[in-house]
């Protein structure tokens, strides 16, 4: 699971990740999950950032 916060791109395996710290990663201030939310595969890939967009095209 990707997560972006800013320009950061932050990685989580949801099997073994701090679950306080995912979730308060995941939702946005209402408690509802982050968007754009996508799922890849077996991948999630949770908020927005130009690089990891970008990545995702071209792959």
């Amino acid at each position: 699971m990707y997560v972006t916060s800013g320009k950061k791109i932050l990685e989580f395996e949801p099997a073994t990740a701090d679950r306080e710290e995912l979730l308060k990663r995941v939702t946005g201030r209402t408690g509802n999950l982050r968007a754009p939310a996508l799922k890849r595969g077996d991948v999630f890939y949770i908020g927005y950032n130009d690089e990891l967009y970008e990545t995702l095209i071209k792959a």
